[in-house]
């Protein structure tokens, strides 16, 4: 799969960074040592643990070398580390490990959770934010989309669709055994986009890359064409013209044993 485009990416940062500040909000930390930002991006949400936590020893880390070069760009004096983060081992145990719109990305999230819990501190945290949101019609008309066109079978053998978060009460049952709080929300954003257009343009930078990448331009053409048609009639237009986009997050904070 090709790079992540942070200029894409960034078009809607003020939406994207809402959930990341909710997240820092529940984190009930004074000054936490080191801290770890999981799949950072281009440094939105490391920006923010920065300001909150400024003499902490912050790391980004991300896999994607044209997210980290943005980020250090944005963030000259915070460390960045290119990692993957099913691999990803820190030198020393972590006060806080925040993951914010990054671990959905990833599938064995049984073994992943405990995993990164194992990796903190005495009384850290573990912060997560992930979408959740492939019940809305956004993620629906890309499967319904991948499944009517000469492109099938290519994205079928790419394995472009991505698998379900799990439920709440799964990821409660997978931490509690090791924490002292679990704390586990879910929130849902309404965002005012001024056109459909506006929102294939918002998921041509995270959900629909899957399903993108694998396809000659030509097919990617068509099928953002057939694919903004449906979200055109899926999301209609408000009083004042604009269109609500639905975007269901879950959020969880847990903190180990002091």
């Amino acid at each position: 799969m090709q790079d992540w485009d942070p200029d894409l990416y960034r078009q809607f940062e003020a939406e994207r960074t809402r959930p990341a500040h909710d997240l820092l909000a529940h984190i009930a930390l004074d000054a936490p040592q080191r801290i770890s930002d999981l799949g950072c991006g281009p440094g939105n949400s490391t920006q923010l643990l920065h300001q909150r936590f400024p003499h902490s020893q912050l790391v980004g880390i991300d896999n994607s070398r044209a997210m980290l070069l943005s980020a250090q760009q944005r963030l000259p004096d915070c460390a960045f580390l290119e990692a993957d983060i099913r691999q990803w081992q820190p030198s020393e145990p972590q006060d806080l490990i925040y993951a914010n719109a990054s671990l959905q990305w990833l599938t064995d999230h049984q073994q992943l959770f405990p995993s990164l819990f194992t990796k903190l501190s005495p009384g850290g945290i573990l912060a997560v934010q992930m979408p959740d949101n492939l019940d809305e019609p956004s993620h629906r008309a890309m499967r319904e989309v991948a499944e009517n066109g000469p492109w099938q079978q290519t994205l079928q053998e790419a394995g472009a669709i991505r698998a379900k978060v799990l439920t709440a009460n799964q990821y409660y049952d997978l931490l509690a055994p090791h924490a002292e709080q679990v704390d586990i929300w879910r929130t849902t954003y309404y965002h005012p986009m001024p056109s459909a257009q506006a929102i294939v343009d918002w998921l041509r930078s995270t959900g629909l890359r899957p399903f993108l990448e694998p396809l000659s331009e030509a097919m990617r053409l068509d099928f953002l064409q057939d694919y903004l048609a449906i979200i055109d009639a899926e999301y209609p237009q408000q009083v004042d013209g604009r269109r609500l986009l639905a975007f269901p997050r879950l959020f969880i904070v847990a903190r180990t044993a002091q």
